[in-house]
């Protein structure tokens, strides 16, 4: 919370002085009374249009004091047992409501509930400050952070985080040094910023563009990582942002913005510029350097949809190289969604990441004629905007208020205009467009693909963006009356939304194309509205105010993706001898299938989201930090899977190198049934349909444990597990076992079967998700699959 304004509070005690006298020589002897009970802070609402007497009252406050002086004899106050008595009156509001605010006991309160200038008493309430909301969502903090993963872990602290993007904003608070240890002596990168930017958070910044330069113009020799783009910026401070009081975005989710890792270190790898795209050449030097200077995370936000084979993808070729020198790569899975088998960054050692929503929203209600209230949302939020019933009217041209032509101060002037998405302007364009012709307010009705998912701008004038669902119910009333009319009621930052998180409609979805067998995504996490640091925001239609300068909300798997690095970098450092597979089943083994309602998580269409579309859960960190058991892999444990996928030695090599060659011929292969990942996805489509898999689990719990098997699947199949018991004496002791699946009566023909299997001990729960399909997803007879149409 930042401190008070000197200058502010001095005119807030001189204004509480005078209202403090003026309401002592206002207050009837009749209304005096003993008023010493407990006061509490009350919102206290006012008749409208009610009026006061401008004669005897020079301005709004001095009446709202007098209101409070007839039924407060606060002369009588103990200034001793209550220090704010001398200014009961807290605030006498202008704009934002009718009324005022003030200490009061609640006899005064019933004394008021019989003026005639009265509506509602309303108590006070605590609200959290906060901006990047995702660390207190996701249990990241607890009281004075004792009780969250960050006093478990130190924040991260000593993690180096390893950020490929396209560019960095020097000299962002986000980046601020202050309590922060040098980074530790394996570090070997550097910082191409002066020493005044670069300092013991941001570590390292380099600009990778030899291969750009040649393909792009625009981009000159010699480059610094500078970005007057957002991605970069945003994406790091998202992972490892330092504490930031004041942080807003147009005066919304006001409070102290922090990465998911506060104290790791941070270095940026420029590989993308702004407009023009990522080289992959480009992106594969940033790999090969960072691994080498000493990284323990990477965090990529960025990829290719159509990447194809992991011997010729970036990503996968210098992804492997990161987990054989033990670091954890998180990766994005792509914006391609809700079409299935459009996930990127497929490899299976990769942690692939997909978006949903957070439990924050910024409100704007639309009150119809009728008395229905629906919600919708927008980051412009007027302070001073006059809540009233206007005339409710439709676009005369198409719907999406994209010709001018017909946006006109006859048609829409004064009115509250109804527009569709999807038209020739973006929703700021059509706000700017009815702004110029004198519009009162503004609707943009969703697209239906987008279903409840809001991303919510900053508009040129008084809006709220609505869900395609709600906006056929506006659409309704509209059709049923000639006079129709609507009301803006704006609410700010609003906690706590029971739905969420609910996966985004543009987050990609599996299968994946290149493995198949293996479910992908893995898991999801926050992607939508995040708040985090920028170069200036992007797309305001009104200049926004000081504190919210460096901040912007973005959506997106690459916001989504940091989470998951940051959180991987905490889990790190109270686990540094934890391989990045075991971070990685840590993570998906304790994610979170239940919203907060605890009923199963949705997609953007309302329906329950298939692992498909969430990959394992929407991840939890504290249940991360200690997962009981965890499916472990080496390196070298991908190359008999590798060779399984039927990629030629050459290719395989390609892939694995520095390690030694390799010859399939000379190894046995692993199927991707049997690769020891978290998850398990199985194929019935071949006689006698009974697939086995075989797995291992690692104690990483108590030394003596005992885990037993629960099977959770639809009446239609038939799953055992062999043995159902697992008994482990020590830490790091490894336990095998085999899950057998088959119909449990007539085979199906399509369609697919989800499940779970978990390991119940009497401290954790370690959950597997299993996906059986009657069919294979794609047609894979060489290593370049093709759908299954």
């Amino acid at each position: 919370m930042d401190p008070p304004n000197p200058t502010r509070l001095a005119a807030l005690l001189s204004l509480r002085v005078a209202v403090f006298l003026l309401a002592s020589l206002l207050a009837s002897p009749a209304a005096a009374h003993n008023d010493h009970g407990l006061h509490r802070n009350y919102l206290i609402i006012v008749r409208t249009p009610y009026e006061y007497d401008r004669d005897l009252f020079k301005d709004v406050s001095s009446w709202h004091a007098s209101l409070l002086a007839s039924v407060c004899d606060m002369a009588e106050e103990e200034l001793d047992k209550d220090p704010s008595a001398m200014a009961r009156l807290i605030y006498s509001y202008r704009h934002v409501v009718n009324g005022f605010a003030a200490r009061l006991t609640d006899e005064e309160v019933r004394a008021m509930e019989s003026r005639d200038w009265f509506v509602k008493a309303i108590p006070e309430k605590t609200y959290r400050l906060m901006t990047t909301h995702t660390p207190q969502m996701l249990g990241l903090t607890g009281k004075a952070f004792h009780g969250g993963l960050w006093g478990k872990s130190n924040m991260g602290e000593g993690i180096i985080i390893g950020v490929l993007d396209d560019g960095i904003r020097p000299g962002h608070p986000s980046f601020d040094a202050t309590g922060m240890k040098p980074p530790p002596a394996k570090w070997k990168g550097r910082c191409d910023f002066n020493s005044s930017v670069c300092n013991n958070k941001l570590i390292g910044a380099r600009s990778f563009y030899e291969s750009a330069k040649w393909k792009w113009q625009g981009i000159d020799d010699p480059v610094l990582p500078v970005s007057e783009g957002s991605h970069g910026t945003h994406t790091s401070s998202t992972a490892a942002g330092a504490f930031v009081p004041g942080a807003n975005v147009m005066g919304n989710g006001l409070g102290t913005a922090s990465g998911m890792a506060p104290r790791a270190h941070i270095a940026l790898y420029q590989v993308c510029f702004e407009d023009k795209g990522c080289d992959r050449d480009d992106i594969l030097a940033a790999l090969d350097d960072a691994v080498e200077e000493g990284v323990d995370v990477l965090s990529l936000s960025l990829g290719d949809d159509e990447a194809g084979d992991f011997a010729y993808d970036p990503i996968a070729l210098g992804g492997y190289t990161a987990i054989m020198k033990g670091v954890f790569v998180s990766a994005a899975g792509g914006n391609m969604g809700p079409q299935h088998a459009t996930v990127a960054n497929e490899a299976p050692w990769l942690l692939t990441v997909a978006a949903a929503t957070t439990d924050r929203r910024f409100v704007v209600s639309v009150k119809l004629g009728n008395g229905v209230e629906l919600d919708g949302e927008s980051l412009f939020q007027p302070k001073d905007f006059l809540s009233m019933q206007r005339p409710l009217v439709r676009d005369l041209s198409d719907g999406t208020c994209s010709d001018e032509k017909v946006l006109t101060p006859q048609n829409v002037g004064g009115k509250i205009v109804v527009c569709d998405a999807g038209g020739n302007f973006t929703a700021l364009e059509m706000g700017a467009a009815l702004r110029e012709a004198g519009a009162a307010g503004m609707v943009v009705i969703n697209i239906q693909e987008f279903g409840s998912v809001i991303q919510p701008k900053a508009h040129a004038l008084p809006a709220s963006q609505v869900p395609y669902s709600v906006g056929q119910k506006i659409r309704a009333y509209m059709n049923s009356t000639d006079d129709a009319t609507g009301e803006l009621i704006f609410k700010g930052t609003v906690l706590g939304n029971r739905d969420s998180p609910v996966v985004a409609a543009f987050s990609s979805r599996g299968p994946s194309k290149q493995n198949q067998g293996i479910l992908k995504p893995d898991i999801t996490g926050p992607g939508v509205n995040i708040i985090a640091g920028v170069p200036r925001p992007a797309g305001l239609m009104t200049p926004p105010n000081p504190l919210a300068a460096n901040f912007d909300i973005l959506s997106g798997t690459s916001m989504a993706t940091p989470h998951l690095s940051g959180i991987a970098a905490v889990i790190k450092k109270a686990h540094p001898t934890w391989s990045p597979a075991a971070i990685k089943s840590a993570l998906i083994t304790t994610a979170d299938t239940t919203d907060h309602r605890r009923k199963p998580i949705a997609a953007h269409d309302g329906y329950p989201a298939n692992l498909l579309t969430l990959g394992a859960g929407f991840v939890n960190p504290m249940k991360a930090l200690r997962p009981g058991l965890v499916y472990n892999l080496s390196a070298a444990d991908y190359v008999p899977y590798l060779c399984g996928l039927r990629y030629s030695d050459h290719e395989i090599n390609s892939i694995i190198h520095p390690l030694p060659p390799v010859s399939c011929a000379q190894m046995p292969l692993v199927a991707q049934k049997d690769l020891n990942y978290p998850s398990i996805t199985a194929f019935l489509d071949q006689a006698p349909y009974v697939v086995t898999v075989s797995r291992e689990v690692t104690n990483v719990g108590r030394a003596r444990s005992v885990y037993v098997a629960q099977v959770e699947v639809p009446s239609l199949l038939s799953v055992t597990v062999t043995p159902d018991t697992l008994r482990f004496t020590k830490v790091n002791e490894a336990k095998r076992f085999t899950v057998t699946i088959r119909p449990a009566g007539a085979r199906k023909e399509k369609g697919i079967a989800e499940g779970q299997l978990k390991w119940v001990s009497h401290k954790n729960v370690v959950r597997t998700p299993i996906l059986v399909s009657y069919r294979k997803f794609v047609q894979d007879n060489s290593s370049t699959a093709h759908l299954t149409h």
